[in-house]
């Protein structure tokens, strides 16, 4: 009885890619990297890549936009069972960060990556789509926050997510350029102060 040959689906394909130019950018910089170094690293040949990319900036917006996707997905499934923002909180600093998707484990090269992009003009729409979606589930999470404390103020959930996002690429970078200073925690930290200065927090 001949064996069953199961061929790796494009999904498959994808996440392989991804996983290697994620540690071939880190290598060789983003811009050094080449899709037949991509290509090779994820055990595939450069026929395999342009079957799923067009080119390489065209990788890393799939990139980008699988790790907004897959954030949205993360927090709004601990959202679900987590609608108190002290126990959100305490899900997100528990989280297994170790299995996140490529970005969410290196923040640098996912700072590079948005850098990279954005320096081409005709690229930044693309950045603002995904600036937008993350936004937009910040401004979710402050509106089911407040709905489950039984408030109804003044609070401007949009603004509030816009002031978020800032606070978090801002630690971000703050702690690629200088760790020593800036704690790891220092983002949910800079929240809890946030949350207790505009009433949402159930001290």
């Amino acid at each position: 009885m001949s064996r069953v040959r199961t061929r790796p689906t494009r999904d498959d394909t994808r996440d392989k890619l991804f996983e290697a130019a994620a540690r071939v950018f880190e290598q060789e910089g983003i811009g050094g990297a080449s899709i037949e170094a991509i290509a090779v690293a994820a055990g595939f040949t450069r026929g395999a890549f342009y079957s799923n990319f067009n080119s390489k900036d065209e990788l890393i917006i799939a990139m980008l936009e699988d790790h907004v996707e897959q954030s949205i997905r993360r927090n709004l499934d601990i959202l679900a069972e987590h609608t108190d923002l002290d126990d959100f909180i305490a899900a997100l600093k528990a989280m297994d960060r170790t299995r996140q998707d490529p970005l969410g484990r290196s923040p640098l090269l996912h700072m590079e990556m948005i850098l990279y992009v954005a320096r081409a003009e005709k690229r930044r729409p693309e950045l603002a789509k995904r600036l937008r979606a993350r936004r937009k589930l910040i401004a979710d999470i402050v509106e089911a926050t407040l709905k489950s404390n039984g408030r109804n103020d003044t609070l401007n959930p949009p603004w509030m997510a816009s002031i978020v996002l800032a606070l978090e690429d801002g630690f971000r970078l703050h702690r690629l350029i200088d760790p020593e200073t800036t704690p790891a925690d220092s983002f949910l930290r800079a929240i809890t102060d946030l949350r207790r200065r505009t009433g949402l927090s159930s001290d």
